[in-house]
């Protein structure tokens, strides 16, 4: 993604998550911002969090490098609802997720003091996820996702 791309997807991603949040706090009757209260703060959940974004980026690349990106849109919500139920964190993996969760008392939501160990998680998943991608599939190409033609 060029600078530019990225400067446009940063923001849209977070006033979704945000906006998402309260949107859902208003349709159950609840006050629309709501700080969470639950604290998500352990070892065991951010190794969680590891393991949900390496997985959900290993998915999405290796759909791209093998010709298979027809199948994003439901192999992506198969891994994160599966992904919510088995790993100890309920699958964040997305930091604007992370920082959306934060406007909810529901049960989905992440106390605003455990935010930022939940998205160093993130990163390093991301890197494990990244590195598992280039394993598997070898390095991609400048300007494809794709090593080979379905």
């Amino acid at each position: 993604m060029t600078l530019r791309a990225v400067a446009g997807y940063v923001p849209a991603q977070l006033a979704g998550a945000v906006g998402g949040a309260v949107l859902a706090n208003a349709t159950f009757g609840r006050p629309p911002v709501e700080w969470s209260e639950h604290d998500r703060f352990g070892g065991h959940l951010w190794l969680g969090e590891v393991v949900a974004t390496a997985g959900l980026l290993l998915l999405i690349f290796g759909l791209g490098r093998t010709g298979r990106e027809r199948h994003a849109p439901v192999a992506i919500a198969s891994f994160i609802g599966s992904a919510y139920w088995f790993t100890s964190s309920t699958s964040f993996a997305n930091p604007a997720v992370t920082i959306g969760r934060a406007f909810t008392e529901a049960f989905a939501g992440i106390a605003p003091a455990s935010v930022v160990p939940f998205i160093v998680a993130q990163v390093v998943g991301a890197a494990v996820g990244l590195g598992l991608v280039t394993v598997l599939f070898g390095a991609a190409r400048a300007g494809t996702l794709r090593e080979s033609s379905p």
